[in-house]
């Protein structure tokens, strides 16, 4: 493994895992730097702050400032460390027996870092269409970060012809990935003493009768099943992460609420568990609390709806990754991502990146050396397509 580009990846990835850039905090600093990266390279970019000027995306342009290119889509924000055990420090690169450790290091500046690696190669190239780097923010929480890009392409920055997500897929070429919905259920009760449960409405009773609900629910989508049989699990889910509650034992809760979710197969309704829990609510719960309290309620609450991936059978995007991948068929995945923003937009958009997913979110997360230098090899393709 002796690629000079292989060390230049790592020296960047290096830098990137150093900057903490969990989704709950800033990600200037990194665009700062990758700012001053792209400068002393006099590669012309673009920075997206968003609404409220804490964190920005970064669109810049190698090649032709034309239409019908191809954006690499990279994000930024890295899940938090909280909680988890780590052998060393997660935002200091650590390289050991061929692999390469750190937050984020596979999900996703791994791909970030190699994209920026070859930027001094994209130069050196004849491109007769532009390559695009588009770092976003934002990914793992409601992938938002590069909606305001894309509302951009064919006003003031050129439209691309294809997107490529880097996402951890083993370098495979991912055509299709589920949508994700997350909701919070909250529920108003009224206290009262346990010992006479007549006198109030307890507010975690109802809520649990809403969880169950979801999870009757959730098996109804498994009876479903995946017409495609592509994806594992194969049916949309539905489950329950966090629920918060009450106060004391013997007291009646006057407050309950969950946090929940929704992951939708391609072509399913986004909002299909959100509509089944309040026709739920309407028609067996409101009823029943109207008739033991008028203050009780219960309100469910939209966080963010992530669009699926639908497959589009011989899409510009599928075509050309099959030629930098050498591959010849897709895969599904059913983890989320941001290309379903871009396929929204009309832009023809796959996944397809370096990494395990099996490596995201976990402690001593890791991306393997022969997969940037897959990486490496399957941008270096793009070179030659585009030249």
């Amino acid at each position: 493994m002796s690629d000079a580009r292989l060390e230049s990846a790592v020296a960047l990835l290096e830098r990137l895992i150093a900057f903490d850039t969990e989704s709950s905090k800033s990600n200037l600093t990194l665009v700062a730097f990758v700012e001053e990266f792209l400068r002393e390279r006099a590669v012309p970019f673009v920075k997206v702050p968003n609404a409220a000027g804490d964190k920005a995306a970064l669109f810049a342009t190698i090649g032709p400032m034309a239409d019908g290119g191809v954006v690499l889509s990279g994000h930024t924000d890295v899940v938090p460390v909280a909680g988890q055990i780590w052998t060393s420090d997660p935002f200091r690169l650590r390289r050991e027996s061929g692999l390469i450790y750190g937050r984020g290091a596979c999900d996703m500046k791994g791909f970030d870092a190699i994209a920026l690696a070859m930027v001094d190669e994209f130069l050196q190239a004849r491109l007769t269409r532009p390559i695009h780097i588009l770092l976003s923010y934002d990914e793992e929480t409601t992938c938002l970060g590069p909606v305001d890009t894309i509302a951009r392409f064919g006003a003031d920055l050129p439209r691309p012809a294809a997107v490529l997500v880097g996402e951890p897929t083993m370098m495979q070429v991912a055509d299709a990935h589920k949508s994700v919905a997350t909701h919070v259920t909250r529920v108003r009760g009224v206290e009262a003493h346990s010992s006479n449960p007549a006198m109030g409405v307890n507010a975690i009773e109802i809520a649990c009768d809403l969880v169950g609900e979801l999870y009757r629910f959730a098996a109804l989508l498994a009876d479903e099943g995946d017409p495609s049989g592509r994806f594992d699990p194969g049916a949309s889910t539905a489950s329950v992460g966090v629920i918060q509650g009450g106060t004391a034992r013997n007291i009646l809760a006057k407050d309950c609420m969950f946090h929940w979710e929704y992951r939708g197969l391609p072509g399913a309704s986004a909002d299909r568990a959100r509509r089944h829990l309040d026709a739920y609510v309407a028609s067996r719960l409101a009823p029943r609390l109207l008739a033991r309290a008028q203050v009780a309620f219960v309100e469910t609450t939209t966080e963010v709806e992530v669009p699926g991936l639908s497959p589009e059978p011989g899409s510009p995007a599928e075509r050309l990754a099959f030629k930098l991948a050498r591959a010849n068929r897709t895969i599904a995945v059913s983890y989320a991502t941001e290309a379903g923003r871009f396929q929204m937009a009309g832009v023809p958009t796959v996944v397809c990146g370096p990494g395990s997913i099996e490596q995201a979110h976990q402690p001593d997360e890791y991306i393997a050396e022969t997969q940037v230098l897959a990486g490496i090899a399957f941008m270096r393709e793009l070179v030659r397509e585009l030249s």
